[in-house]
């Protein structure tokens, strides 16, 4: 007799990693490419003489960081494995299998992944033709069923934002019970100054008395930290109780925990890296517009390739270039923006691409 599992997970897709091939360049997770800084590598080495012990389950003082960094009170953050560990969390907080999950499609493939495990509906609304959340129709979408609602901004993977106007509008269109949760996992790298600053903007809205916007930040891409799975969230005391309750004790690392502490210490010169990400993602589209591709406008540090049938030719391209891209068959390829000469590395094969 066969251990007896969940017969729904038979269906479920498992989540797909962006490839790693020795002697390629991966250009498909999303990774900053450069190391951790070396006052974060001495932090982490001194931390490791302490692993023997657990570490506070809570995450006190980074919690206690990021509320100063970001003008909250500590009972407005909390800290998870990672942003999708939190999203997860969201999910088990807010909805039984009587709730739906909204979110728009294609976006972050974790989104449908986590909701269908913890047992709600999941509400998928495409994309506008342009590529970007139809916030419209999102809004639209929402029923008495409705409890949760991701706003990746900017996307993942086509890498549009939308503008502060745009979300406070669809915010005003969605029921205060419903909560919108702005993900923000790569907010570091948006230049237009007209869009969102979700915790700024969730700030505005608290104020109004509107208790049903949250954020959620990590430390995996602008920061470097993909490897140790730190994320935190941004959300009215009510929300990150709730999270709290659901999560999983001593989940965030100790070594982890003095990473993110470090890298807060050296903010400013990681984000001088990440404005020499965003000048490169100028060059790199550029060149691809130039080349003859659609590159819609991208505020990530990945570009997005609106391929269709074409997608997986262009990926085994890529790949008899050894660069690895992450390939979505059948919809488009994205890219991570890299260092220059990573960069070329790709240009070159997408320009000789056949077309």
């Amino acid at each position: 007799m066969s251990v007896r599992t969940r017969a729904d997970l038979d269906a479920l897709p498992g989540y797909v990693p962006g490839r790693s091939i020795p002697g390629a360049i991966k250009l498909a997770s999303n990774e900053v490419s450069l190391g951790p800084l070396p006052s974060v590598v001495e932090a982490i080495a001194q931390a490791a003489g302490h692993i023997n012990r657990y570490p506070d389950s809570g995450a006190g003082e980074l919690v206690a960081r990021l509320a100063r960094k970001l003008d909250v009170s500590e009972d407005q953050v909390a800290v998870g494995c990672g942003s999708v560990t939190l999203c997860q969390q969201l999910v088990q907080a807010t909805c039984t299998p009587d709730d739906e999950v909204m979110f728009a499609w294609r976006s972050f493939e974790a989104y449908p992944i986590i909701t269908q495990v913890v047992g709600a509906a999941q509400v998928r609304v495409p994309l506008t033709e342009g590529h970007e959340l139809d916030l419209d129709a999102m809004a639209a979408a929402v029923t008495p069923k409705t409890r949760l609602i991701y706003l990746c901004n900017p996307n993942n993977p086509t890498g549009t934002a939308h503008p502060k106007a745009a979300i406070e509008r669809f915010i005003a269109a969605v029921p205060d019970d419903v909560l919108i949760i702005i993900d923000e996992a790569y907010g570091e790298f948006v230049e237009n100054p007209d869009i969102a600053d979700g915790v700024e903007l969730a700030k505005e809205q608290w104020a109004a008395g509107r208790d049903n916007v949250a954020v959620l930040r990590t430390f995996s891409k602008a920061y470097g930290l993909a490897g140790l799975r730190v994320g935190y969230l941004i959300a009215p005391e009510a929300v990150t109780a709730a999270v709290r309750k659901v999560f999983v004790p001593f989940a965030v690392n100790m070594v982890a925990q003095v990473a993110a502490i470090a890298s807060l210490d050296a903010e400013d010169e990681l984000l001088a890296r990440c404005r020499d990400i965003v000048g490169e993602r100028g060059r790199v589209r550029a060149a691809l517009i130039e080349a003859g591709y659609e590159v819609p406008v991208t505020e990530a540090n990945f570009v997005w390739l609106p391929l269709g049938e074409r997608t997986a030719a262009f990926n085994e391209h890529c790949l008899s270039h050894k660069v690895v891209v992450r390939a979505f068959v059948g919809e488009g390829a994205r890219v991570t923006i890299s260092t220059p000469e990573e960069n070329d590395a790709f240009l070159a094969a997408a320009t000789s691409f056949p077309r």
